[in-house]
């Protein structure tokens, strides 16, 4: 998508602090980290949100979260653990209409769930 933030930086149109890349994904710095430390993972492929997944993007997105776990625990310094976190829709605070999993950690996370 011509306008859309996460594909210019995918495309590099935009700067971004890549701390990993590979067929699949990117996975950057996000530049107003709420917690301690505070990833973005994203598609490489544009879709608005995980609504619109199918098989195939549905494969990529395990791959993704399989390899977005291990960083996290390995590489990105969240042994203690982590939340991985995916808005949908305005209800869901998703601000950007192109999927990504917010990847958080490196301090005792609060439970809002209840």
């Amino acid at each position: 998508m011509d306008d859309c933030l996460f594909c210019k930086m995918v495309k590099g149109e935009i700067p971004c602090t890549k701390l990993y890349e590979d067929e699949d994904m990117i996975v950057i710095k996000d530049i107003s980290p709420t917690p301690k430390i505070h990833y973005l993972m994203i598609p490489k492929e544009h879709y608005a949100d995980i609504t619109e997944l199918n098989d195939e993007r549905a494969q990529t997105l395990g791959r993704m979260l399989k390899k977005g776990a291990e960083l996290a625990d390995k590489t990105l310094n969240m042994k203690d653990g982590f939340r991985l976190v995916n808005n949908k829709g305005a209800h869901g605070c998703q601000s950007i209409k192109h999927l990504h999993f917010h990847i958080i950690g490196g301090e005792q996370l609060q439970d809002r769930m209840g």
